[in-house]
């Protein structure tokens, strides 16, 4: 069930959502559509998908929400990863690289802590 104490994953990824939205429009400002929606779609179903964790009906449903953030979080990775090596796309600020980086590794963290209990 969920609770307003703070918590640090739902409070990152939802931050993290924020600053895609802003790399999807200048994407899109930039006739780049297609990935604009890519990025867009990945980046803030991670954090949908971490709230809907926080009202999971047990351990195993909760661990499936977190195992579905962590593919988002894989596929946003890969997609910042391409613009930052394509000479046609604008590149992510270093700080959008870091934060999925980071939230990887704590969606990595609390499912194998799950699964251990």
């Amino acid at each position: 069930m969920r609770s307003d104490r703070e918590n640090i994953i739902v409070d990152l990824s939802f931050e993290f959502a924020l600053e895609v939205i802003q790399f999807s429009e200048l994407l899109r400002s930039q006739n780049r559509f297609e990935i604009s929606s890519q990025i867009f779609r990945s980046g803030t179903s991670i954090g949908a998908n971490i709230r809907e964790a926080q009202n999971a009906e047990s351990r195993a449903d909760f661990i499936h929400k977190f195992k579905i953030a962590a593919k988002e979080a894989d596929e946003i990775q890969y997609w910042l990863m391409l613009c930052e090596k394509s000479e046609f796309l604008p590149t992510p600020d270093k700080e959008l690289h870091t934060k999925i980086e980071t939230i990887i590794k704590i969606i990595s963290k609390i499912v194998s802590t799950s699964k251990r209990r």
